[in-house]
């Protein structure tokens, strides 16, 4: 039974995450997580200063399914079933040893996979006290009043034949990176309510969704759903936009699995992460992909502990399905938070075609159909009708010219190169120097004072309503200063 479990699909960060759990509902104030290298004799050991065990607590908490997960919980409990201690703990070693203090008293029981093997006709085997030669790992305990310490040895599915020290720090480096996301709105602030060390540092939180980032466009209100099973809580945000950020911003911000994979609902329960991302089979009529268009939403979605089994919570605490109750109201929040998401996308970071109440005219315009979606000039637009009104006898050719440009946009190589390098392609001058847009924007300018007979500053403010002028106001405010 115990081989069997070994296949739940633990990641080592998500096995850790588990047993840290524990400690929280333990009312720890403190978990240290500590990566020990020695070859194929390594360990791990996560330490806690929280209210401990006692003999028959110990064994009960080393019981495969000690809890009924259909039993009332605390309102501060992260577990359910009962098995995250042992199944966390299997998935990534052959030897689980758990000694833990309270009241002064020190109990430690340990299981050993490999003596059950070697004897596959006993009893189960729960040893009493750790492994001979391992005792000096749990020497943090003994001046501790309470805590408990859970040690990992024979690690055979993190240290593996032919595994390095460089090895074993990429997996810290993996584990650190994901415990920064799951608790961080636990390790958050100057008086957090947990400190989380790994190896003696700290480890610091990791904010999907960039809170107080003065870039940031747009962030809803929380909103709440009250069910039978307790109050749901949802926020809905719209990241930056790429241009809005320098590279170690948006580097930092990526998350562990990069931006477009981030996308989507981060499920908490008890302020603990447990879906991160995703859109949770919802989307009509098909359920949402993770698409780079989309990648700048993320959604804060907060369930109570009563709620695991109407989300469909699994054991590894990794998936959750909305119940069927609350799948309208939270499409309905997404779509909204999507559309935002894909404006920001689409505009390179500005909130989309309106700054502010006043229009922006535009030189593109999108025509939907029944059969499918065409991209047109705007004729209408301040440049475009310059030339159209200026052309005379040109004017049949200046419209075959557009109407040319406008069947041959690349839209498909358009496409294949967002995908494939992750970016929208650059438009509005982006990169261009300001003497190259101020040469364009100049001859615009003048149109408008020569042809149609504007003033200075009503030309200027014609400029800051026209696509792409209108992202350079300090550009435009300099227009005519020596006429």
């Amino acid at each position: 039974m115990l081989e069997s479990l070994r296949g739940l699909g633990y990641s080592t960060a998500a096995a850790l995450a588990d047993i840290i759990d524990n400690s929280i509902s333990a009312g720890a104030s403190e978990v240290r997580v500590g990566f020990h290298w020695a070859q194929v004799a390594s360990s791990i050991s996560i330490l806690d200063d929280g209210r401990g065990m006692n003999d028959p607590e110990l064994e009960a908490a080393m019981r495969l399914g000690a809890i009924n997960p259909l039993q009332a919980r605390a309102a501060h409990d992260l577990g359910r079933f009962g098995m995250g201690l042992k199944t966390a703990s299997f998935s990534q070693c052959r030897r689980l040893t758990v000694a833990s203090v309270k009241a002064g008293s020190t109990s430690c029981l340990r299981w050993d996979l490999a003596e059950l093997a070697a004897n596959p006709e006993s009893d189960w085997l729960l040893f009493e006290g750790p492994e001979p030669g391992s005792a000096p790992s749990l020497a943090p305990l003994r001046d501790m009043q309470s805590g408990t310490l859970v040690l990992w040895e024979d690690l055979d599915r993190i240290v593996t034949e032919g595994s390095s020290a460089d090895d074993f720090l990429d997996v810290l480096d993996g584990v650190e990176t994901h415990l920064a996301m799951v608790f961080h709105r636990l390790i958050h602030g100057p008086h957090p309510r947990l400190r989380l060390l790994l190896n003696g540092r700290p480890v610091r939180a990791w904010d999907p969704f960039m809170t107080g980032h003065p870039a940031k466009p747009w962030s809803s209100p929380m909103t709440r759903h009250v069910e039978a099973y307790g109050a749901v809580e949802v926020q809905c945000h719209v990241l930056p936009h790429k241009d809005k950020l320098c590279d170690e911003e948006f580097d930092a911000n990526a998350g562990p699995l990069g931006w477009t994979a981030q996308q989507g609902f981060y499920v908490y329960r008890n302020e603990r992460l447990l879906v991160a991302g995703g859109w949770l089979g919802l989307g009509y009529p098909r359920a949402w992909n993770r698409e780079e268009s989309h990648r700048l939403a993320r959604i804060r979605l907060d369930i109570p502990n009563t709620a695991d089994a109407d989300w469909k919570i699994d054991i590894r605490k990794s998936t959750a399905r909305p119940p069927l109750a609350l799948r309208p109201w939270l499409t309905a929040l997404a779509e909204n938070t999507r559309e935002k998401a894909r404006k920001v996308f689409a505009y390179r970071g500005s909130s989309g075609p309106h700054a502010g109440n006043m229009p922006i005219e535009q030189a593109w315009r999108v025509d939907r159909t029944k059969t499918g979606v065409r991209y047109r000039i705007e004729e209408t637009h301040p440049s475009v009708a310059a030339v159209m009104e200026s052309a005379g006898a040109l004017k049949p050719l200046v419209k075959s010219m557009l109407r040319v440009i406008e069947e041959t946009v690349p839209v498909q190589r358009i496409w294949l190169d967002t995908a494939e390098n992750k970016e929208t392609p650059r438009t509005g001058f982006d990169g261009e120097p300001n003497a190259a847009v101020g040469e364009v924007a100049s001859v615009l300018f003048n149109d408008l004072i020569e042809r149609r007979g504007l003033s200075v500053e009503e030309a200027r403010k014609s400029m800051l309503r026209t696509e792409p002028f209108q992202k350079y106001p300090a550009l435009v405010a300099k227009l005519g200063s020596s006429q």
